[in-house]
């Protein structure tokens, strides 16, 4: 079927109590958007927030309900006409959030190998990452951890043959198409390039992860000094990320 955007969605149950709503595989701002004003609408207009949570990522929404198993083909024929009226649902603000890193080689533990395979200088490494803007496309693997897309060609590197057992909490990576902050100390595969003193993912805070799918990351380098500062303001709760709101 075929809704304002002209995506064919599909729909299919994901277990007892999921269900699993899917756009054409590409990585595509158009499809992100679609998927972000269906979610708006099913939040504001169909599903109650206490019963289900909903879950957007690169082309799909996966849709929980807390309580009670879900009645597929019932629940598919909603989402279908759901989907069909949404056309006039707005998509939530979005953000541009800029976020420091030090790339110094302490923490871009991978930063010299990834130059020699790239082909490219160190400080150019660094530059391009810097001046890329990136869209948080999806939020998972870890709480908190972003999956940021739109890498320039230039900076793609496959992940590393051998995953780390130990990868640094607030580690920048890059893997394939993608970068990402680990926001917290876990085993991982990405290339470390520089690390984030600001934390990702705050269990005690009522927003835990302040970015959300559909907003946009700039980073921007610093020295030690700065990242020690950071480090210490964020760990206390007094950092406050520079955030900056896109048009709708």
């Amino acid at each position: 079927m075929s809704g304002v955007g002209n995506y064919s969605i599909s729909i299919r149950s994901f277990g007892v109590h999921a269900v699993l709503v899917e756009w054409p595989k590409e990585v595509c701002g158009a499809i992100l958007n679609d998927i972000l004003q269906f979610v708006n609408y099913l939040e504001n207009n169909c599903l109650d927030g206490a019963k289900y949570e909903i879950v957007p990522s690169y082309n799909s929404i996966t849709l929980v309900h807390r309580g009670k198993p879900i009645v597929f083909e019932e629940f598919k024929t909603k989402l279908n006409t759901w989907y069909e009226e949404r056309n006039a649902t707005p998509t939530k603000q979005k953000f541009l959030w800029r976020l420091p890193v030090c790339y110094d080689l302490e923490f871009g533990i991978d930063l010299e190998e990834v130059s020699e395979k790239l082909g490219m200088s160190v400080t150019k490494v660094i530059e391009s990452h810097t001046h890329n803007v990136f869209t948080v496309y999806g939020i998972g693997f870890l709480p908190g951890f972003m999956y940021l897309g739109g890498l320039p060609t230039s900076l793609e590197v496959p992940r590393r043959s051998t995953p780390r057992l130990k990868v640094q909490k607030g580690a920048v990576g890059l893997a394939a198409k993608q970068t990402g902050i680990y926001p917290q100390e876990s085993p991982g595969g990405w290339n470390i390039i520089g690390n984030c003193p600001i934390p990702m993912f705050d269990p005690k805070s009522n927003n835990p992860c302040f970015v959300s799918v559909g907003d946009q990351v700039q980073f921007y380098q610093i020295e030690r000094a700065p990242y020690d500062l950071c480090k210490i303001e964020g760990e206390v709760g007094i950092y406050k990320p520079e955030k900056i709101k896109l048009d709708a």
